[in-house]
């Protein structure tokens, strides 16, 4: 099989995304980009929570590593995120950025960017994933 060949994976949200509120604007080897509400993501101090942070950025990371991954016949998992919260937010939309550092036939790596409407920076993800000779059908979500 040649690259261009593969279709690219799409984007099927998991449980936790749908309850998140999460929500695909751009999906490319290149680019994804999701939004996610502040509203009911929030922690006891009303601001949104640093997990729900990471578990949308670690999301939409893997999302953009698959589409990588498929296009070469494989698919990705998670090995290691790092995640740095700039600043809060209490209300509003998060846009959820992740752009490629690295993207390899063994490993990905992608920045995550969170974002306020206002453009700020809420907070900054790095996630690598390992890419295996595993391919998993095309818009679905490993288990």
């Amino acid at each position: 099989m040649t690259h261009e060949s593969l279709s690219p994976w799409t984007i099927v949200l998991g449980e936790l995304d749908e309850k998140m509120g999460v929500r695909i604007l751009e999906q490319s080897v290149e680019r994804v980009v999701a939004t996610m509400p502040v509203a009911g993501n929030r922690q006891s101090f009303g601001l949104l929570h640093g997990g729900a942070s990471l578990a949308v950025g670690e999301a939409v990371g893997s999302w953009a590593a698959v589409i990588h991954a498929s296009t070469l016949g494989k698919t990705a998992v998670g090995v290691d995120v790092s995640a740095t919260h700039h600043r809060g937010a209490r209300e509003g939309t998060v846009t959820i950025t992740a752009t490629p550092i690295h993207l390899g036939r063994t490993l990905t790596t992608h920045e995550v960017l969170l974002t306020n409407e206002a453009g700020q920076r809420l907070c900054t993800l790095r996630i690598t994933n390992l890419l295996l000779d595993r391919p998993i059908p095309a818009g679905t979500v490993e288990g």
